[in-house]
């Protein structure tokens, strides 16, 4: 055996087809040793605008990601993991574990394709289902800490949501009434999410320092968070601001005279190896509690990388990481050529934790709870992406890019390539493998509507494609 099991395991079901409501289907099986035992503690870490090819156990040459190589290493490294190109829908796709098509999000607010500021599902808490309220259901206490980005105002902010508390970024918007910001600004205009931070803690505003950073407050909490709840199962939403823009020093890279405030691409290596570091303060304060092997971590990213896919509906714009590690839950795979898309973390959530999914209204994802402990080797047989009208579908081989109801898009015959390298484009070609090729995706699409548009040019009309080089 290559890992030990000594808790409850729950096989989800799910179905292949967007088109059928997710049924839970799984059952817990009895195994040895299980009774009594609690269910695992679940963390769900999101970077912002890192695409994976920023880490270095996905190739990169120049970023040192030490602790998030050794957790792909030790648990489950998903070579290629879908979100969309863009971080609001990517968000919702994930909490909800539904796609645009029927989550009814898929870009911003008042972007293209995206719904109304007021439409009522840009209410998360009164339209949505998500995996903080199935998991709460379930038992456990929760958290958010970092990045919300989403609906909601005082008193019930984040927590209308089912999160017992929060620690968050606070736009102007998100503060009390009555309170004004009064540290750094990003652009001298909106709160800082790094140095002087704005931060809104449980409903309440957080006075900062100009010392202080914001990743390392949001970290303090969840470990904070995770000692008070040690002897209970808890599930930590983790959206951390690091790597998004502004980019600016981090405290390992800050030297004396150098403004804290001031935007440098030249600061970007240090945000990617700041992630890390935090990631390994977790990974030792869950080590000191002995909850290691009681707990799931999940990282990933929710687009690719600003300014390098970011907002572009290519595979480019939407791989991002997926890590997974639990020792004694998660079967050390290394690196995986299983596919997965940051829809099937609200299954696979509810899977380790023995909860029911949603039962009145269609999930897309698919739970791979089955395939990290290591009863089965295949996840799903597609992913797909979108962001507006534009669409990607993936399966292992083939790869369908920026398709619209305006154009066909660019199909790619990858081989066993993830990374953009020897991709070849197919799409005029005659070739019965690949005229079957596209009859299938036809049919998948189908069931994957995308908004029907005013053609007035989607955001890569005419723009050359980019392809990852590590």
């Amino acid at each position: 055996m290559y890992y030990r099991v000594s808790r409850r395991t729950f096989l989800a079901a799910a179905g292949g087809s967007v088109a059928s409501t997710f049924m839970a289907g799984g059952t817990a099986r009895a195994r040895e040793g299980q009774v009594g035992t609690r269910p695992p503690n679940l963390i769900v870490i999101m970077a912002d605008d890192l695409g994976a090819k920023e880490l270095s156990c996905y190739g990169n040459r120049v970023h040192q990601t030490p602790h998030l190589d050794g957790l792909g290493e030790e648990g489950v490294r998903f070579e290629t993991c879908y979100a969309t190109p863009i971080c609001h829908p990517t968000r919702l796709m994930m909490m909800t574990g539904q796609y645009g098509c029927h989550n009814g999000v898929y870009n911003f607010a008042g972007r293209r394709g995206g719904p109304e500021a007021d439409a009522p599902v840009e209410n998360i808490a009164n339209s949505h289902v998500t995996f903080a309220n199935v998991l709460k259901k379930a038992g456990y206490t929760t958290a958010h800490a970092g990045k919300w980005q989403l609906s909601g105002k005082l008193p019930g902010l984040i927590r209308e949501c089912d999160f017992d508390e929060y620690c968050m970024w606070a736009y102007e918007h998100n503060l009390p009434e009555g309170v004004k910001h009064a540290g750094g600004l990003e652009n001298d205009k909106k709160p800082s999410r790094y140095w002087h931070p704005s931060i809104v803690r449980n409903g309440d505003y957080v006075p900062t320092r100009e010392d202080q950073y914001g990743p390392d407050i949001f970290n303090d909490f969840v470990l904070d968070f995770i000692d008070r709840n040690k002897d209970r199962p808890f599930f930590v939403y983790y959206p951390m601001c690091l790597t998004h823009a502004p980019h600016v020093p981090t405290p390992l890279s800050w030297k004396e005279g150098m403004d804290k405030y001031k935007n440098s691409k030249d600061n970007f290596k240090p945000a990617v190896e700041y992630v890390d570091v935090l990631i390994g303060r977790l990974i030792k304060r869950l080590d000191e509690l002995g909850l290691r092997e009681n707990t799931v971590l999940f990282f990933t990213g929710d687009n690719g990388t600003g300014g390098e896919g970011k907002g572009q509906p290519t595979e480019l714009g939407a791989r991002v990481p997926m890590i997974v590690n639990g020792p004694g839950i998660v079967k050390p795979r290394g690196a995986t050529m299983e596919l997965t898309d940051l829809s099937d973390i609200l299954p696979t959530l509810a899977a380790f934790a023995s909860a029911e999914p949603p039962a009145d209204r269609p999930l897309d994802g698919k739970s791979y709870a089955t395939f990290l402990r290591g009863d089965t080797d295949t996840t799903r047989d597609w992913i797909f992406s979108y962001i507006g009208d534009a669409r990607i579908l993936r399966t292992k081989r083939w790869l369908l890019e920026d398709n619209s109801p305006h154009h066909y898009g660019r199909l790619y015959d990858c081989r066993d390539s993830r990374d953009g390298t020897g991709y070849r484009e197919v799409t005029d070609s005659e070739d019965p493998e690949v005229a079957e090729v596209k009859q299938r995706f036809a049919a998948l699409l189908e069931k994957l509507p995308a908004p029907v548009l005013p053609e007035d040019g989607s955001p890569t009309d005419k723009k050359p494609r980019r392809r990852e080089t590590g």
